[in-house]
């Protein structure tokens, strides 16, 4: 088998993986749609409880992924992932179960304290070779970004035929048909990838946490999720004060949604083949702006505020592809999985931030407001990303490194740093490593193995 292609275990457990991820993902983004339209009938609602509901999840997972991958260190991926699945799942039964809107909420707090992204994550590491981890990861990716797709359509089709429960129930279903999933379909991992690779620790939230570059991009994805948050605590009931019944919604958000997935392909030639990352970057944060204001000014029409969605989706979809390749390229060679694990954990923190917000305007003003206030949190973003630096192409790999003496180290660093191709050379005593940051165009693996007597 070539290792330029995944052989069968990696396919299988990527498929595998992604569709986990997928269903629970599924289950999270179908009520965006829908609670504020459906959780009318519920006790003791408002526009403020509305958006906690909407955002409660995003708490307890940001809280709740370096924990839960470290447990999955300790006590085995599937152990913990299956316990995440039915935590998730006794949540969403909650939910389910709720006739006011505060349980609703509760659920939504249990749902997201499954929080299982990093283990997940951390098996699709195990399970997959160092020059083929990209791919796997880009699989799980895809899937995550057509769930939501999906969810825009499914959601206000369930929501209309079996209420706001029918939504939960749904997503408990998904749960455990994620618990089959990984008991019967994903592999099991027999050799684990380094910690390095996975999951962050609190020494390198530390490090990472005042890397200026990486912290532009943790505060960007943070204020990207709570713009959507934000904005969809209002945007179904204003498509309805429009004339568009909730039952037709899905009319509206999937044409849109596809359309922005082909037109996204643009921003992607120019940044990638034109070499202008940094301002096809900058363009999708100020395209964000402009879609969110025009939502102001074309509110009161069904057709403005999807040509407003088109553009906001076209950036959203971009931005939302772009940011975790930039992370992964900016990180040190030795602590890519605990960047990426940092940048998550921002991701949901914005999720949650984004239902207080929302909620909190709507609850004293118009939609309008709230989406002034969208607008506001891209105008910020675009200024702290503005001196953005882009990185040069590189790719990660982590070789084996057997070490008599922790002293030998730093002399091996320094013979691989050295070495055509080699960007950063990091070597871990710890952990038996070396993690190599590289051009792969002018880097030759053979001769790594030779300074590091691998044959």
């Amino acid at each position: 088998m070539s290792n330029q292609s995944l052989n069968l275990l990696e396919k299988r457990a990527a498929l595998s993986l992604a569709s986990v991820f997928a269903f629970r993902m599924l289950g999270l983004f179908m009520l965006m749609p829908v609670l504020a339209i459906y959780g009318q009938s519920l006790e003791h609602v408002s526009p403020m409880w509305i958006g906690l509901a909407i955002g409660a999840y995003g708490l307890t997972q940001a809280l709740l992924q370096i924990p839960m991958g470290w447990l999955s260190d300790k006590f085995g991926r599937k152990p913990i992932i299956i316990v995440g699945l039915v935590i998730f799942a006794v949540g969403s039964v909650i939910a389910a179960l709720a006739d006011s809107i505060y349980w609703v909420t509760v659920g939504r707090a249990l749902q997201g304290m499954g929080a299982i992204a990093s283990a997940l994550l951390a098996l699709a590491a195990d399970l997959s070779r160092d020059e083929q981890r990209p791919k796997v990861m880009a699989v799980i990716g895809m899937c995550i970004g057509l769930s939501f797709a999906f969810a825009m359509l499914l959601g206000p089709m369930v929501a209309a035929a079996f209420g706001i429960s029918g939504v939960f129930w749904l997503t408990a279903i998904l749960a455990l048909c994620g618990i089959v999933i990984i008991l019967f379909v994903v592999p099991s991992a027999v050799n684990k990838a380094p910690k390095g690779d996975t999951i962050a620790t609190f020494r390198d939230i530390r490090k990472l946490s005042r890397h200026p570059q990486l912290l532009r991009l943790d505060m960007g994805v943070m204020l990207l999720h709570l713009s959507l948050t934000t904005m969809f605590v209002v945007l179904p009931g204003q498509l309805i004060a429009d004339g568009l019944t909730a039952d037709t919604h899905w009319k509206l958000y999937i044409p849109v949604l596809l359309l922005a997935f082909v037109l996204m392909a643009p921003l992607m030639i120019v940044a990638i083949k034109k070499q202008k990352e940094r301002e096809t970057f900058l363009a999708a944060i100020a395209l964000l702006v402009v879609s969110t204001f025009g939502l102001m000014l074309w509110a009161n029409s069904v057709l403005g505020i999807a040509v407003c969605m088109l553009l906001y989706f076209i950036a959203f979809n971009f931005l939302e592809a772009t940011m975790p390749a930039l992370v992964s390229r900016i990180a040190p060679a030795s602590q890519k999985g605990s960047a990426m694990g940092i940048f998550s954990s921002g991701q949901f923190f914005g999720a949650f931030l984004g239902g207080i917000l929302g909620g909190y305007i709507a609850q004293y003003s118009e939609a309008n407001a709230v989406f002034a206030a969208v607008a506001c949190v891209g105008v910020i973003w675009l200024f702290i990303a503005w001196r953005m630096q882009i990185p040069p192409k590189s790719k990660v790999i982590s070789l084996i490194t057997e070490l008599s003496d922790p002293q030998q180290a730093e002399a091996l660093a320094d013979k691989l740093v050295a070495l055509p191709g080699v960007i950063e050379a990091i070597v871990v005593s710890e952990e038996n490593r070396s993690y190599l940051k590289i051009d792969d165009k002018q880097f030759d693996l053979n001769q790594a193995k030779q300074i590091l007597g691998l044959h």
